[in-house]
This record gives C-alpha cells, structure tokens and sequence, in this order.
C-alpha cells in the first residue's frame, strides 16, 4: 500500500482498541486515519473531509452500520466501503454486501487481511480496466441490455460473490469475463471452472490441489484451480452439478477464504473472488435436497439475469451482423450481408440455443451462400432447433408454430384493417413490403 499515500480512511468502530488497531495498521502503511466512534460522527467526517475509503463496524451505538452502507451507496457511490463484522456471522456480511459493501472483514481481525482489502478497495478508482478492450461486449440495443451492461460496471466494483442465471447460450461466461474485467482484479487471473465436466472422484484434487502421495497417482505436489487463480477470479460454470460434498467444501471456502489440499494438514490463504452460473433453478434443486441452502444463500448475494434473445428480437440485426463480420475475419474475406427476408426468417424463429444457435445458423448459411449475400433459402433450421418444450399452460404445441400462428392472425389482422393494402400494412407492421410479402408467402395467408 505504500504507492497510496495520503488517501484518507475514516474508521467506524465504538471499541476504542479496535479504532487504535486499524489506524495504527493504516498509518504504518503511510495511510491517514480519521476515527469516529459512531454514525453521527462518521456523518460529520463525511460532510468534511475527503475521504477515499471507509471500515465500518456493524453494531454502533447510534445505529447499524448496513443503514451506513447503504446511505453510502446514495450519498456517496463513488467511495466503496468495508464492513466489519463478527466472525462467524455470515449472514450479516452478506447483507452487507446485498446492500453495497465492497467487501468485509471478520473480527477478531486478520492484519493481512485488513491490509488486502484496503489495498484493493484503494485501487478501484485508479482502476483502468477498459472493459471493451479486453473482452468481447455485451451487444444489444434492447433496454435489458443496457441496464445490464449497467449493473455489470456497478458488480465489478465490488468484492461480492455474484450468481448468473439464465438458458444455455445467453453469454453467462461472457458476462462473467466482463464482470472480472472490470474489477480491481482484471490484471489477475481469470479461471472458468465447468462444474459439470470434471468426474465426481477428481474434483476436489482439481478445485484443491493435493499433496504427493495423498492417493495412488498423486506422484507430485499439485496446486488446485482455486489456488491458481490467487489474486483474480474463479468463474464457478453449471455450479448446480457440483457433487453435495463439494458443496460442503466450498462453502467452507467461501466462508474462510483458505483451501486445504488433499493430503494436507494446514490450510493455505486464497484471495479468490467467486462468480456462478447456472442455468437450472437452484431453488428447485433445494426443495429436492439436490443443492445446499446456505451455499446457495452465499453465492447468490448479486445475481445477473441474462436475457434470451427471443425476448430482444430486435437485437438480432445487430448480432447478426457482429457474428458475420467476425466469421469473415477469421476466413480473411469480405462480410456478407443478410438479404432482407432472411433477416425477417431468422427474427421470427424463437432461438432455444440463443445466441449460440444464431452463430450457428449463420455459419450452416454462410456454406450456403453465394454471390456475397445470404438469401431465405440459405437459412437452414434443423428440426432439433425447432423443437420446445411445452408452455406451462399445457399448449403441447411447438412454440415455432404458437409464433407463426400470432403473426398470422396479426398480419390479417392488419390487412384488413389497411383494406388489403400491403404497402400500408407493411408501414403498420413495422416492416418493408417486401419482407410483409415473404410472410404472406411462408405463411400461406390469402391476399
């Protein structure tokens, strides 16, 4: 911490030893402590003074310090805070971090501890992590995706554990990158960890390491994923497959921020932030007693609900032409364009796979192709893609005949209405007439 010089730390506490412990640690560190032994008085230091980070107890004489933090967020977002709490009460310090702490600290306190996350609290405002030069963004124009790339920049200044839900193909790992990158620790690691692809007998080895001659094959010392990732980040993917003793084991680490290998009698210290996905209901799977309550609770403190595209279909262009450009990078060649219809055939096709699936029918379409453009006749949907389950209403009905079905009777609707005018329907709609033509044709409606 001896590059901060001179930034200013108030320090919350009503025990007066614990004020004298912290700002001793942070003057020794070439820090300038302000103390106050209660909320009026940190209000008072607020209104005054500049301050660059503040460590507030919970339990205050004259209030609770989540009230603090959570004032903060309104008065002050700007500033992050850090909250200290009981040790053990883990349920408090996740409340905080649900309200806006950046991260906390348990009592009886850890120096090392304190140090670190005064450290990384400090750099967030010099914190340069361009997120768009880093990592591929986030597209849509759809508001979903702006307060989500939104609410993506906000998580990244903070230290809590974040869940992100959603179907397959969404971006949950895209999401997760975007998150780290945008952190202090976007100079650190970033290990994606595939929760569903390790076998069951090898993942404690894998997330925890082991030591030589723990097990027949454990020929050498072997640090695990989570220990490599020291100082950055563990992206946590499909975690609902973890196996229930794995649970256990990383609630623990979680909780105490320390692995212990497989055949190791001492724990090792990790400074590892967690992000999850998932794209099954985990709540579901705790009513089934497939996946624990209080790891759930502990990792879902910020949750990032990523959107499927059929519900920002006007997002489609814009990807589309994205994924073209990139696949013509790749076969150093100029990008084609989509022909006005197979742009309207793809829009009205629901994407069970979502972004992915779109990659993918772009790419069948490109082999297609020909004379720089892709026609309707390029676009190739594979039966499986068409599949989906049945609505909850009961409708067995394939969802891709339930759309066609509303967009017939809108299209007729509005014909009538326009007194069987195309050029006025198609206005109506939305849409050229030539595109309101090819979905008369397609699907079969008298003109």
């Amino acid at each position: 911490m001896a590059e901060m010089n001179s930034r200013r730390i108030l320090v919350i506490d009503d025990e007066a030893d614990i004020r004298d412990l912290v700002s001793l640690t942070l003057t020794d560190a070439g820090l300038t402590a302000i103390e106050a032994e209660n909320l009026a008085e940190a209000h008072r230091a607020m209104a005054g003074k500049d301050i660059d980070l503040v460590l507030t107890d919970m339990r205050l004489p004259d209030g609770d310090g989540i009230e603090f933090v959570s004032w903060m967020q309104t008065n002050a977002p700007g500033i992050p805070v850090a909250v200290i709490t009981a040790y053990g009460n883990v349920e408090t310090a996740v409340n905080a971090l649900k309200a806006g702490a950046f991260d906390f600290i348990n009592k009886p306190l850890d120096l090392e501890r304190l140090r670190q996350v005064v450290a990384s609290a400090l750099r967030l405002e010099n914190n340069d992590a361009d997120v768009a030069g880093k990592t591929p963004q986030l597209l849509g124009e759809a508001p979903t995706m702006h307060a989500l790339r939104a609410l993506i920049t906000r998580v990244g200044r903070s230290e809590a554990p974040v869940l992100i839900t959603g179907e397959s193909g969404t971006g949950k790992e895209l999401a997760a990158r975007l998150v780290h990158a945008a952190s202090v620790r976007a100079n650190s690691p970033f290990l994606p960890v595939n929760c569903g692809a390790i076998p069951s007998e090898l993942m404690e080895s894998e997330l925890f390491g082991h030591r030589k001659g723990s097990f027949t094959g454990a020929v050498a010392d072997r640090a695990g994923l989570i220990a490599s990732a020291d100082g950055g980040t563990v992206f946590l993917d499909e975690i609902a497959e973890l196996p229930p003793a794995m649970q256990v084991k990383l609630l623990r680490v979680l909780q105490e921020r320390k692995v212990r290998p497989i055949g190791s009698t001492e724990e090792i210290d990790v400074d590892v932030r967690f992000l999850s996905a998932t794209h099954s209901d985990l709540e579901e799977r705790i009513s089934e007693n497939r996946f624990r309550e209080d790891l759930f609770y502990r990792i879902d403190v910020i949750r990032l609900a990523m959107p499927p595209l059929r519900e920002r279909p006007e997002d489609i262009p814009l990807l589309a032409e994205h994924i073209l450009a990139r696949m013509a990078g790749e076969a150093d060649a100029p990008p084609l364009a989509l022909d006005p219809e197979a742009l309207a055939l793809i829009q009205a096709h629901p994407f069970p796979g979502n972004v992915r699936e779109l990659e993918n029918i772009l790419e069948r379409a490109l082999a297609f192709s020909s004379g720089g453009i892709i026609k309707a006749e390029d676009i190739r949907i594979r039966r499986s893609e068409r599949a989906q389950r049945p609505e909850a209403d009961g409708n067995n009905q394939p969802l891709p005949e339930r759309v066609e079905a509303i967009q017939r009777e809108e299209i007729e609707k509005t014909l009538r209405e326009a007194g069987g005018n195309q050029s006025e329907a198609a206005r109506r709609l939305g849409m050229t007439a030539r595109q309101l033509r090819y979905r008369i044709a397609k699907l079969g409606i008298k003109s």
